[in-house]
């Protein structure tokens, strides 16, 4: 009690990463989610290898399916629901379900809703009061509404890696999906959006975006410059508008640090450091640039990144750390904060929520639950079911609890 949005219950269909990272936002804030996923969604019973991101606590322990890390990662706060959408006693308990919720997540393809017989006019006659949330590759209309999306393609499609790289011939993606989080932080701001409007007209609302477009929408200073008849270009780790700015090598093997003098002041302390002008403006840094990088490396080369860090922090520039992943989970600034939070199987540290606030509490968190764990928990809370028509959906195999054969 107390969250932003206690008392809102999300029927959530998502899958990979965008919906469910929009989802677990949601679920931080207070809300009341019931994952609804079918019985093969979370993997076969048996895993043919090991999954990227490995098994909490390192093994399989005979149900790979809830022991998936990168899942469970994105899982927490959940009741799950495992129940077959493509029967037509799954559908008319999704429906049911529908009447009592406030919120409808997917992120499926443009025609996996309908072709379920679920689409926004079906959710909106369940409960005209609905907030529809539709998060396809590309959106449900247009020529390529019907591909297939995945976050490094459309990464590419959206313009952005043209401008990574190190010059025109070597085009680069940033290989972490950068299109699921942004989509995932629309959806968030779409949803309570929505909400908002809800209280004040009272009536359904279909929220659609698209991972295409969430990158796209990134493109802003690129997307400008072409307007304005410019030639962009990649600069690598540079910047057109700051000088230095890049990955400089530290003592060490393969140890880096983020220099980013982004002021004139800056550049007087960095000039200091390094024994050059500190009268250069950008233009003449600019001119200068390899002879600057020459320099700052030669100056840092001597130096661990951390300690390093330290000094250009200390003089008043902006410099970090290329972390590591380990390094990343170990560093004094998140442990300080308490981001990662080991509330999961095996004491598991996962990722907290970048969103402070004085009513979110994980130590009131909900682990990622087994499949299935709340089927008989949901039916009776959400719509009084007796335990006599929960057996006959086990019976028909519109319920289940673990993967089929």
């Amino acid at each position: 009690m107390g969250l932003p949005l206690s008392g809102i219950r999300i029927l959530d269909l998502t899958h990979v990463w965008a919906g469910p990272l929009a989802v677990r936002y949601l679920s931080d804030l207070g809300a009341e989610v019931v994952r609804v996923e079918a019985p093969a969604s979370r993997g076969p019973k048996e895993f043919p290898d090991t999954p990227f991101g490995g098994w909490l606590g390192g093994e399989d322990g005979g149900e790979p399916w809830n022991r998936n890390a990168i899942f469970v990662k994105l899982m927490r706060n959940r009741k799950s629901l495992c129940m077959d959408l493509k029967t037509r006693a799954g559908r008319t308990t999704f429906l049911d379900l529908v009447a009592e919720a406030d919120v409808v997540m997917e992120n499926f393809s443009a025609r996996a809703m309908s072709s379920l017989g679920l689409d926004y006019e079906a959710l909106k006659a369940a409960n005209p009061r609905i907030i529809y949330v539709t998060m396809p590759g590309f959106g449900h209309d247009g020529p390529l509404r019907e591909r297939v999306a995945f976050g490094p393609t459309v990464e590419a499609m959206s313009g952005f890696s043209e401008m990574m790289g190190y010059g025109p011939d070597e085009p680069r993606n940033t290989a972490m999906a950068l299109m699921d989080p942004i989509t995932a932080m629309n959806a968030v701001a779409g949803v309570v959006t929505a909400l908002l409007e809800r209280q004040v007209e009272n009536h359904s609302i279909r929220v659609e975006m698209s991972l295409h477009e969430s990158g796209v929408s990134y493109n802003g200073p690129w997307l400008i410059d072409t307007q304005l008849g410019n030639q962009t270009k990649s600069l690598g780790n540079g910047h057109p508008e700051i000088v230095p700015h890049g990955i400089y090598r530290c003592r060490g093997d393969d140890h880096w640090l983020a220099v980013a003098c982004t002021e004139q002041t800056q550049w007087q302390a960095l000039a200091a450091l390094l024994g050059l002008d500190p009268t250069w403006r950008l233009g003449d840094r600019r001119a200068r640039h390899e002879q600057i990088d020459m320099h700052l490396t030669e100056f840092l080369g001597g130096m661990s990144k951390e300690v390093a860090a330290e000094k250009l922090q200390t003089a008043g520039i902006a410099a970090g750390p290329v972390n590591s992943a380990p390094e990343m989970i170990g560093d004094v600034q998140v442990q300080a904060r308490g981001f990662f939070v080991p509330f999961e199987q095996f004491d598991t540290p996962m990722p907290g929520t970048p969103i402070k606030m004085k009513e979110i509490d994980p130590e009131k968190w909900r682990p990622c639950p087994a499949l299935g764990a709340d089927n008989a928990d949901v039916l009776k809370e959400w719509l009084n079911m007796d335990d006599g028509s929960i057996a006959q959906l086990y019976q028909s195999r519109t319920l289940s609890d673990e993967p089929p054969e």
